[in-house]
């Protein structure tokens, strides 16, 4: 429905650009915000139609915000990362250490499983303002456990996990696993997967797999056990069973694809290689999102990481930046199956909004072995979570 432009609204935002990956919008314009929602959005661009590109006035408004050198995005949605107040060994506060950079929905990798499940929910859950949903640790455990979550045969428990992710659909989005050495010790990750695999057929839910990246376990045979939008994570990682082989994508990789397996980024501490990302991205294979695996070891980092710093080392690696805008927006909000309530500039959807700045100035930046790119990086400004300012960095 139309909003009256006359009607007051509690925020309108102007920006230098507007950018909407999921409607095409990208021009100077505005974002008019009413209670929790998107009201009214704006841009001078030609393309778009009388209701839409009408401005919502400056004086019609609580409070006005003027950006001309910013750009104006959905808030970003933050496909793998590690939000936990406890009970995680990677949890960090997302209110403190990820919303104030732009990214207003998160979904947790793992931090937590079905023995430690309702405590995650009461606690970081509900008890944060950032939006958080859950790929539920096969692990009953979640990452409580120093030795790693599958160092116990038994915690790789497939009953516990079915039931938890059935009685929980509105917060569980799928099943996490990580089949890496220092998760699964010394037990079998092809007994892991085969549990995991066991819940995720029994629940209807997809996997977010963090694969072996050993070179005990071949690429192609794990993705040969993955269905049609299961999810694996960590990309570009430069460790055994990467994805690129002797300076081109792996023929696995391509296939795996091709059936509908999902990629992510995943930067973390060690899954992003600059030589690996500049490889996939001229070949045209690029992340279906982008994610940051922000945790617990990169509080107090310099730079300080969070979101729009890997989108501008992907930029960097040769990635266009209009390839970059929908995965972090639109893409991860489908695959969470929340498009029509985030990821778009939409009048009804809820009014999570991230505002940047571009340094075109070349920076150095640094992939997860310390190799260096230089590139220019954008920089969070501001972000908004349901209609209220988080504020300014």
């Amino acid at each position: 429905m139309e909003t009256p432009l006359n009607t007051k609204y509690d925020l309108v935002i102007h920006a230098g650009r507007v950018l909407c990956p999921a409607t095409g919008l990208d021009g100077p314009g505005a974002v008019a915000v009413r209670g929790d929602r998107i009201a009214a959005v704006s841009t001078s661009s030609q393309t778009q139609d009388r209701a839409e590109s009408a401005a919502p006035p400056l004086d019609s408004a609580r409070q006005t915000l003027s950006f001309p050198d910013g750009i104006l995005l959905p808030g970003f949605v933050d496909a793998h990362a590690h939000p936990a107040l406890s009970g995680s060994k990677y949890g960090i506060t997302p209110d403190t250490h990820i919303l104030p950079y732009g990214s207003t929905t998160l979904l947790s990798q793992g931090d937590a499983g079905a023995r430690n499940w309702q405590r995650y929910k009461e606690e970081t859950i509900n008890g944060s303002r950032t939006r958080i949903l859950m790929a539920l640790n096969l692990s009953a455990t979640g990452e409580s456990n120093e030795e790693g979550c599958f160092a116990n045969l038994a915690d790789a428990d497939a009953d516990a996990c079915v039931e938890t992710v059935t009685q929980e659909p509105e917060h569980i989005w799928g099943i996490a696993l990580n089949v890496g050495p220092t998760n699964c010790g010394e037990n079998d990750p092809r007994e892991i997967m085969a549990r995991a695999l066991e819940a995720a057929e029994r629940t209807g839910k997809p996997l977010l797999v963090g694969q072996r990246r050993h070179d005990d376990w071949c690429l192609e045979e794990q993705f040969d056990l993955l269905r049609p939008g299961d999810v694996v994570t960590y990309c570009f990682h430069a460790r055994g069973g990467n994805p690129v082989a002797d300076g081109r994508v792996r023929d696995c990789v391509w296939a795996a694809r091709e059936r509908g397996i999902l990629f992510d980024l995943g930067h973390g501490m060690d899954s992003f290689n600059f030589a690996v990302a500049t490889v996939a991205i001229a070949e045209g294979f690029l992340p279906d999102t982008i994610s940051s695996d922000v945790y617990a070891r990169h509080v107090g980092a310099n730079p300080r990481h969070h979101l729009p710093l890997v989108m501008s080392k992907l930029r960097a690696a040769g990635m266009e930046e209009a390839d970059i805008w929908p995965r972090v927006t639109s893409r991860p909000a489908a695959l969470l199956g929340l498009q029509n309530e985030i990821g778009a500039l939409t009048p009804g959807a809820c009014a999570d909004l991230a505002i940047l700045r571009w340094h075109d100035e070349p920076r150095t930046l640094r992939d997860a072995a310390g190799n260096e790119h230089q590139g220019g990086v954008w920089e969070p400004v501001l972000t908004v979570r349901g209609g209220e300012v988080v504020g300014n960095i």
